[in-house]
């Protein structure tokens, strides 16, 4: 019988990503951006009760440059997903790629103890995922 490794999302999450307010101009969150190879920006609860959201650059592309509307006047509350689609560290990769492509998104953000502790995507799942399977 073949023994398949499990792969948890942990291992292959990106644990570097932007975190930025709901409030803050396109051209602010993207001025402040370090970490671009992520291709999304994790957006504050703004109070307890509150859920995270996240902007992707395809959002911004769609909805700010595609439109040709200023980076400088729109939020980015006004282009974001909330809530965003949350995982657990824990989860089986396999499980996490289905998720993804069940609502259609590239990217999820990785919650453990009520805050964010990564980003998971797609590529992250195959680059990696598929490099831990054959170890």
């Amino acid at each position: 019988m073949i023994q398949i490794k499990l792969v948890r999302v942990r291992d292959v999450m990106k644990t570097e990503f932007d975190r930025i307010d709901g409030i803050m101009t396109v051209a602010d969150a993207l001025r402040n951006m370090k970490h671009a190879e992520v291709r999304a920006l994790l957006v504050n609860k703004r109070h307890a009760d509150d859920e995270f959201g996240i902007v992707f650059l395809s959002d911004i592309a769609r909805h700010v440059l595609a439109k040709d509307r200023s980076p400088e006047r729109v939020n980015i509350y006004e282009i974001m997903t909330k809530p965003a689609l949350t995982v657990s560290p824990q989860m089986d990769i396999r499980y996490c790629a289905r998720l993804l492509g069940r609502f259609n998104v590239y990217r999820a953000l990785v919650i453990e103890n009520d805050d964010v502790i990564g980003i998971v995507g797609f590529t992250d799942i195959v680059l990696q995922g598929l490099s831990y399977l054959h170890e």
